[in-house]
């Protein structure tokens, strides 16, 4: 597969697990100073990544629920819990990869991934605000 045609499947890929509405914000708000990142996560990430047979995207979800958790980096956490749902993830399975990263990770870490899910499953209608369980 060459570079475009890693590019043209990881846009499908993206597309699929983001949303259209993530990937045309990111897509515009492009600047020739971010275009080679944009290409770069499009082909790398998505395309090649993304779209190994080896996991399933639940299953790449949970793992990178887990990464993104780990590294607190709330705004990714939001968009990938987002895509967890679009890839079939349950409320209760994110709980579980959630509990997991407590034990693993630390409590400060899974208290405030706890809050984001919160949010972001109320947002979607796949739970009630705080009843993923995180102190807020």
């Amino acid at each position: 597969m060459d570079d475009a045609e890693r590019s043209a499947q990881g846009m499908t890929v993206r597309r699929e697990v983001l949303g259209d509405a993530h990937v045309d914000r990111a897509v515009a708000g492009t600047t020739p100073f971010t275009a080679d990142f944009q290409s770069f996560i499009t082909r790398y990430a998505w395309g090649e990544v993304w779209s190994r047979p080896g996991l399933s995207r639940a299953e790449r979800s949970m793992i990178t629920l887990t990464a993104l958790a780990v590294l607190r980096q709330d705004e990714e956490l939001a968009m990938h819990l987002r895509a967890a749902l679009r890839n079939g993830l349950s409320p209760d399975q994110i709980r579980e990869v959630l509990l997991q990263v407590a034990v693993y990770a630390g409590v400060p870490a899974a208290n405030r991934a706890f809050a984001i899910a919160a949010r972001v499953l109320a947002e979607a209608g796949q739970a009630s605000p705080g009843s993923a369980g995180g102190i807020k």
